[in-house]
């Protein structure tokens, strides 16, 4: 059969080149048929086989992906919200830390206030005793100055002590009434 192909080929020489002959066409479609058929049940099932594998894989990978976006998003939104309230916290302490030290500050001046009155009040009353006792040393003075003048003036002693005490304190009491109408 082949041989008679091989003959039929050798005297049909003259046909159009474009054109295949008779029965290389029938040969040709027959191998073609052959490996058609081969390519049909044996590989285009490995074919699509690894095709839907490789899709699957990629979908797969796609909806990974879309998993860890938002679980990332999640995470940056916690992250976020953290940070916030961080920031929140650390306005709240830095307002406690003022109202504390604006407390302290009143606490200290209305101590420096008390202090100062305290000091003010023992200057006083110091003041007061010095000058009280001034007054009573003056007194002495005074009094004993006056006796012994008078006791000059008069001529006699006054060494009578209640004597004197009466003449030193209504002596006194006149240069009081006289300097407080002086005034």
């Amino acid at each position: 059969m082949i041989a008679n192909l091989v003959q039929l080929a050798a005297e049909e020489t003259e046909q159009n080149p474009l054109l295949p002959a008779g029965p290389e066409l029938l040969v040709g479609t027959i191998a073609f048929a052959i490996v058609f058929f081969f390519f049909w049940k044996k590989l285009l099932p490995n074919i699509n086989k690894v095709l839907d594998e490789r899709h699957k894989a990629i979908e797969g990978g796609i909806e990974e992906a879309e998993a860890m976006k938002v679980e990332a998003q999640s995470v940056l939104e916690q992250y976020k919200a953290q940070l916030a309230e961080a920031r929140h916290e650390a306005a709240r302490l830095r307002q406690e830390a003022q109202e504390q030290g604006a407390q302290l500050i009143a606490e200290m001046r209305e101590e420096g206030q008390r202090q100062r009155e305290e000091i003010v009040a023992a200057g006083h009353a110091q003041i007061e005793a010095d000058r009280s006792a001034a007054a009573q040393h003056l007194r002495q003075d005074v009094g004993r100055l006056a006796t012994d003048l008078a006791g000059k003036l008069v001529g006699e002693s006054l060494e009578d002590h209640a004597r004197q005490s009466r003449v030193i304190d209504r002596f006194l009491d006149e240069l009081e009434e006289k300097a407080e109408a002086a005034r």
